[in-house]
C-alpha cells in the first residue's frame, strides 16, 4: 500500500468533527478505496478549548490556520467559510506551498474559483469542492465528468435547505414567514442571521458553481438576478395550492438564444413533480443534459454526515491521483459567462394584485395587460364589502418576462393599487 495521505483540517466544527469521526470509524475500508490510508495530522479552529463532537486530542494543534500550508500535510481541508479573510489566505497559502485543498466553502468559489482553480492547475494540484454545491448530492462530480457528452442545456434546483424548510412548514401549518423562520432558528435549520439564506444569496453561491460547471464558464455572480422568500406571503402559498402548484426558491441557469440566463427566485413548481416533491430541508437539482436526457438528484443538502461523504469522497478522488481541473475544463478556457438579453427568458406567470373592491379595477389591470400582449389563462378574485381591499390572481400564457414587468410597473402606478404587484414564474418540475 503506498504511503498514507496526510491531512489537515481547519475548521473543526459540524462538518469538521464529521469528517475526523468518519475518517476514524471507517479507517481500514476508506484505506482500501483510497488504496493508501487518510491519516489526519493538523487542525486549527478558533477556540482550542471547545468541546467538540469528534476526538481531535491525537492530531497536531495549530493556532494560525494558515500556518497549515506550511504544515506535513498533503493536502489541506478548508472549511471556515467565507469569501474572505482567513479561508481565502489559507487556500491561496496551501496552493502555493504545493499542497491539494478540499473545501466546502461556496462564496469563495463563486468569487474567486476560476483564480484559484487556475493556481491549482499551474503547480499540478487538485482543487476539488463537491460539498460547496448541494452537500451530500453528488452534482460536482455528474456535471464536470459525467454528462458531458451532449452538453447541459439547464440546471436548475433547491439549493438552500433552509429556505425550503420554511416554505414547506409554511404551507403545512399556514403560519407565516416570521413565525416559521423563528422556528427553524430554534431548531437550528436557520443562522441568527438568515439573510443569506432567505435572501437567496447562498443559493445565487451554489448555483454560480453549478453554472460553472454546467457551460464551461468563469463562475459569475454579476450576471444573475437574485431574490429571496422573505415576500412570500400564506396567500400566495394557498393561490399556489388552488392552482395546483407548490412554491420553490430555485436556482435556474439555462441557455436561452446564445446565452445563459442566471436567476434565483421564488418559482412555482407544479405539485406532483419531482422537484416540488422537495419537503423539508432536503436539496435537489435537475439537469437536463440534452440527448443523455434529464437527470435529478437529491439528498441532504447540509449537515454533518452528507457534507463530511462529499468532503472524503474528495480526499479518496486525491488519495487515487484524481487532478482533474476543478471546473470540467483548464481554468485558463474559461470564458467570460455571456448573459441572455434580461428578460428574453419566456414563462407562464403567477400574477397578484392587491386593490381596492372597486368597478372598473379588473378592466383596468387586464387592459394594461393586454397593451404588453400578456394573455391570461385562469384568474380568481375573491369577493369582499366594496371598497376594501381584495386580492385578484391570475396565471398567464407564456410570455416573455419582460412584456409581463413592463405591464406590471405601469399597473403599480394606479391609485387602486394597493401593493407592488406579486410576479412569480410557473417551472416544471
Amino acid at each position: 500500500m503506498k504511503t498514507p495521505l496526510k491531512i489537515a483540517i481547519a475548521g473543526v466544527g459540524t462538518v469538521g468533527g464529521g469528517v475526523v469521526k468518519a475518517l476514524t470509524a471507517r479507517r481500514e475500508q476508506l484505506a482500501e478505496r483510497a488504496e493508501r490510508r487518510l491519516d489526519v495530522v493538523a487542525v486549527s479552529a478558533r477556540d482550542r478549548g471547545k468541546s467538540r463532537a469528534a476526538d481531535i486530542s491525537g492530531f497536531e494543534w495549530v493556532d494560525d490556520p494558515i500556518a497549515l500550508a506550511n504544515s506535513g500535510a498533503d493536502v489541506v481541508v478548508e472549511l471556515i467559510g467565507g469569501e474572505e479573510g482567513v479561508a481565502r489566505a489559507l487556500v491561496e497559502a496551501a496552493l502555493t506551498a504545493g499542497k491539494h485543498v478540499v473545501t466546502a466553502n461556496k462564496a469563495l468559489l463563486a468569487h474567486h474559483g476560476a483564480r484559484l482553480a487556475a493556481m491549482a492547475e499551474e503547480r499540478g494540484l487538485a482543487l476539488k469542492f463537491e460539498a460547496a454545491a448541494a452537500g451530500g448530492i453528488p452534482i460536482v462530480k455528474a456535471l464536470r465528468e459525467s454528462l458531458i457528452a451532449h452538453g447541459v442545456v439547464s440546471v436548475r434546483g433547491i439549493l438552500n435547505g433552509t429556505c425550503n424548510y420554511i416554505l414547506t412548514n409554511m404551507e403545512k401549518t399556514e403560519r407565516d414567514f416570521a413565525d416559521v423562520l423563528k422556528e427553524a432558528q430554534d431548531l437550528g435549520y436557520a443562522e441568527a442571521d438568515p439573510a443569506l439564506d432567505i435572501g437567496g444569496g447562498d443559493t445565487a453561491h451554489k448555483l454560480a458553481i453549478l453554472s460553472s460547471l454546467a457551460f464551461g464558464t468563469a463562475p459569475d455572480l454579476e450576471n444573475m438576478h437574485v431574490e429571496g422568500i422573505e415576500h412570500i406571503t400564506t396567500d400566495d402559498i394557498g393561490y399556489a395550492r388552488e392552482f395546483g402548484y407548490r412554491i420553490k426558491l430555485l436556482g435556474v441557469a439555462r441557455r436561452i438564444d446564445g446565452g445563459i440566463e442566471q436567476r434565483v427566485q421564488p418559482a412555482m413548481v407544479r405539485a406532483g413533480t419531482p422537484l416540488a416533491d422537495v419537503d423539508g430541508a432536503f436539496n435537489a437539482v435537475s439537469v437536463n443534459a440534452g440527448e443523455a436526457g434529464p437527470f435529478f438528484f437529491e439528498g441532504r443538502g447540509a449537515g454533518e454526515g452528507p457534507t463530511a461523504s462529499a468532503v472524503i469522497a474528495d480526499l479518496v478522488d486525491i488519495a487515487l491521483g484524481s487532478f482533474e481541473p476543478a471546473f470540467g475544463k483548464p481554468a485558463r478556457t474559461l470564458a467570460p459567462l455571456k448573459p441572455a438579453e434580461p428578460g428574453a427568458a419566456s414563462a407562464a406567470y403567477y400574477l397578484r394584485f392587491e386593490v381596492l373592491d372597486l368597478p372598473g379595477v379588473l378592466a383596468e389591470i387586464a387592459g394594461h395587460l393586454a397593451e404588453s400582449r400578456v394573455s391570461i389563462e385562469s384568474m380568481l378574485q375573491r369577493g369582499r364589502s366594496p371598497g376594501e381591499p381584495v386580492s385578484i390572481v391570475m396565471i398567464t400564457h407564456e410570455t416573455p418576462q419582460i412584456a409581463v414587468a413592463n405591464a406590471l410597473k405601469v399597473i403599480a402606478t394606479s391609485d387602486k393599487v394597493l401593493a407592488p404587484p406579486r410576479m412569480i414564474p410557473m417551472e416544471a418540475g
